[in-house]
């Protein structure tokens, strides 16, 4: 059953307006450097408005300092200040919801009045802010019901007693009609006996835009002339770079939705967002991703004992509770290709020392038969594998292998890059003949041995540029065994397996490996389905977590997978040294065109268009190459 359309994108906005009896409920998630703001809002079954305010203080950790230690502050309803007109409390009555980098609720009122409010994350304070602007249709007096300051609770931390407080700037005002009075409402948290006076909301409005500029109008923007498309990747653009806080460590990109801050993964943010922060050209992105690059330095010794999944709480502890996931080759992977999108010598001279590091240590767990053992896998053993091998890590050292190969050539290092090269050749063999499998009559792969069971990752070996068994691994990626309305299965549903979770990042790497492959038409259908259903349905505007598990978690390292899907899946980009790439200028037939401006490769930043009769590529604004549009691979040199 397709579900049903909530939204509208207007512009660079995405807009809900309510009909009568509607009923429907959602969040959104934003983050600052110092805060992350996650409202629920909605209509209730008596049309009122609902609100859940929620704010998480990744530096302000809790007791014990774990994963999740995040300090947490939910605003109860009760202690919500509520708005009086004419002294009787306010009944909102939602008309329109806006998204555009902030959550803007537009409400008639039991008085006449009209309401709006716009809640966004200070962009370098510890609070969530809300502006409120009351406007009168006839003369009311507006008033708020509480104290200028309620403070909410007390929590024990590692650095003191937390206070959480709200607090306003609302005064009773009288109002003639059509005229309008704003205030602000926060919330916020800081040590005891701190003094951290509330900012300037107006001026905090204004900066929240101006990031939101910053990561999506001047990086990566798509135009394909397919609205959903294009709108999906400006949001994921959003979601992507705005998950950056300032801790201990440094800066740190973490994946938010209410568990994980102030914390780094060799998944999410070496193996998904560094590449793709790499092309964005966002100073501060590139900061955060190479904190996360560091962070893992300490752990690649001489001993070459499994580094850790996470590095927790600021930078000053770990987690390594699923053992070894193959971390080792996330980290080659991406950290190779974030060396040669970026482009930067000297920053590739400081990591090719634990890139090598990562191959060496991925040599040293090949089995007897070919591959690369690995205790599980990122999904940490939510699903069925045998412990000794998987397909995902074993593909990800393959990958790895080949962008360091072109690493070590462009810092003249030729027989590592022949001895890597060797290496993949080899690997690449023993992928195919010990994960290679018949399934369901699909010659495709399964994912571990005694398993055979269909799963999302058999998409990595043609992610990877491993074609040998192309046909049927998109067969069985989009066959019902593996393909839903929400995307692809985790795993085929099975006596060995009842679990019907979906990944939007194996779903995300599975679009991008098949435009990769040069099967747009047959892959654009799906994307395009999936940004509708995303962009504008019952959950939006982002790629998602995990469903049912996660309860669909606005993660912001899937946003990053989304956004290669456009450079590394429609265009066919690959880097080929430091600072030089390739891509395939082909367009399938239901796209009026393709154009992908602000792609920064190296120490310059690339326009590229594709239409019908030929392509042509921009750098710094000068036209550099122009040829016909024949699927032919491009070197941009």
């Amino acid at each position: 059953m397709v579900t049903k359309q909530q939204w509208e994108l207007q512009g660079n906005t995405l807009v809900w307006q309510v009909t009568p009896g509607e009923v429907h409920s959602d969040n959104y998630e934003m983050s600052g450097l110092y805060v992350d703001a996650i409202i629920g809002y909605g209509v209730s079954e008596c049309g009122t408005l609902w609100l859940e305010r929620t704010g998480y203080f990744p530096t302000l950790r809790t007791i014990p300092n774990d994963t999740h230690a995040t300090l947490e502050v939910s605003v109860p309803s009760s202690q919500v200040p509520v708005l009086l007109l004419d002294g009787r409390p306010a009944t909102e009555y939602p008309q329109e919801f806006r998204l555009d980098g902030t959550l803007t609720v537009s409400s008639r009122t039991n008085t006449g009045a009209t309401v709006t409010r716009q809640f966004f994350p200070a962009s370098e304070s510890l609070c969530v802010i809300e502006i409120v602007t009351v406007t009168a249709q006839k003369p009311v007096t507006v008033s708020v019901d509480c104290p200028v300051e309620t403070v909410l609770g007390h929590t024990t931390g590692t650095k003191g007693v937390y206070v959480s407080r709200v607090c306003h700037t609302a005064v009773e005002t009288p109002l003639a009609a059509g005229e309008s009075y704003t205030f602000a409402t926060y919330v916020t948290a800081t040590v005891e006996g701190d003094v951290v006076p509330m900012p300037d909301a107006a001026v905090e409005l204004t900066k929240r835009y101006d990031r939101v500029a910053e990561l999506c109008d001047r990086s990566l923007r798509l135009d394909t002339g397919l609205p959903e498309l294009d709108g999906m990747m400006r949001f994921a653009r959003l979601r992507a770079g705005e998950s950056i806080f300032q801790t201990l460590g440094g800066k740190f990109h973490s994946p938010g939705g209410r568990r994980y801050y102030a914390a780094i993964w060799c998944n999410d943010q070496v193996e998904y967002a560094g590449p793709y922060f790499a092309m964005t050209g966002d100073r501060t992105a590139i900061e955060a991703s190479l904190n996360a690059y560091r962070a893992y330095v300490p752990f690649m010794t001489d001993e070459y004992k499994p580094i850790p999944s996470s590095v927790i709480a600021e930078g000053l502890d770990i987690w390594a509770g699923a053992g070894d996931r193959g971390d080792a080759a996330m980290y080659l992977y991406g950290a190779s290709l974030f060396c040669l999108y970026l482009g930067d010598e000297q920053v590739a001279r400081e990591l090719y020392a634990p890139i090598q590091w990562c191959a060496e240590y991925c040599e040293r767990k090949r089995s007897p038969e070919g591959v690369i053992c690995s205790d599980s896998d990122e999904l940490e053993g939510r699903f069925p594998t045998d412990g000794y091998a998987n397909l995902s890590t074993s593909c990800l050292c393959y990958g790895g292998l080949i962008a360091a190969a072109k690493l070590a050539d462009s810092l003249g290092d030729p027989a590592t890059a022949a001895l890597y090269r060797q290496r993949a050749a080899v690997l690449c063999e023993a992928i195919d003949r010990y994960f290679g499998a018949e399934l369901h009559g699909f010659e495709a792969y399964r994912y571990s041995k005694g398993h055979d069971t269909l799963r999302a990752w058999i998409c990595l070996p043609l992610c990877m540029g491993i074609t040998e068994r192309e046909e049927g691994t998109l067969a069985a990626m989009l066959s019902p065994y593996l393909w839903t309305e929400e995307g692809m299965l985790t795993c085929e549903l099975s006596p060995e397996n009842t679990n019907d979770t979906i990944w939007d990042r194996s779903t995300l790497y599975g679009m991008r490996c098949a435009f990769f492959a040069g099967h747009g038409d047959l892959m654009l259908p799906h994307l395009r389905r999936y940004c509708r259903k995303r962009l504008l349905c019952d959950r939006v505007p982002y790629a998602v977590e995990a469903y049912p598990e996660g309860d669909k978690r606005q993660l912001s390292g899937e946003s990053a997978l989304f956004g290669r899907i456009a450079a590394e899946g429609l265009l066919a980009v690959q880097p080929e040294g430091l600072g030089t790439f390739s891509f395939v200028p082909s367009l399938p037939t239901d796209m009026p065109h393709l154009r992908l401006s602000g792609v920064h490769i190296g120490k310059h930043c690339y326009d590229i268009a594709v239409e019908r009769n030929g392509w042509s590529v921009q750098r710094d604004g000068v036209v550099i190459a122009t040829g016909a549009t024949d699927g032919q691979r491009v070197i941009i040199a």
